[in-house]
């Protein structure tokens, strides 16, 4: 059994078992109905999508709720976030770039650096 940073246990098998490219696609069509919604709702596409996130920053999110999700709902302190979003980055390379930006971002480090 593989194991993260902190020698728990997780599945060798992609968070959601989904390729990445089937991640996007879903994304990018969550993405597309908030859009839509939102212009039916009148609002000014102007004004509001510099707010929506990429469609990888969502991808990030969908997984980081399934590992929420699987943890028993628990919310992670800002180490436990950072190392989830590291092994997102380590079973998604492709994501790596959205992950430590993202990281960087919300300021989830690991535990060694917040304690400096």
């Amino acid at each position: 059994m593989n194991r993260d940073t902190d020698g728990r246990p997780f599945s060798s098998q992609p968070f959601g078992g989904a390729s990445l490219e089937v991640l996007r696609a879903e994304a990018r069509e969550e993405l597309d109905t908030v859009v839509h919604e939102r212009l039916l709702g009148g609002e000014d596409p102007w004004q509001f999508m510099e707010e929506l996130p990429t469609v990888d920053e969502l991808v990030v999110y969908l997984l980081r709720a399934e590992a929420i999700e699987a943890n028993g709902g628990q919310r992670a302190s800002g180490a436990r976030e950072y190392r989830v979003l590291r092994q997102i980055a380590l079973q998604h390379p492709d994501l790596t770039k959205t992950v430590w930006r993202m990281l960087g971002e919300h300021g989830w480090q690991p535990e060694r650096a917040q304690n400096h």
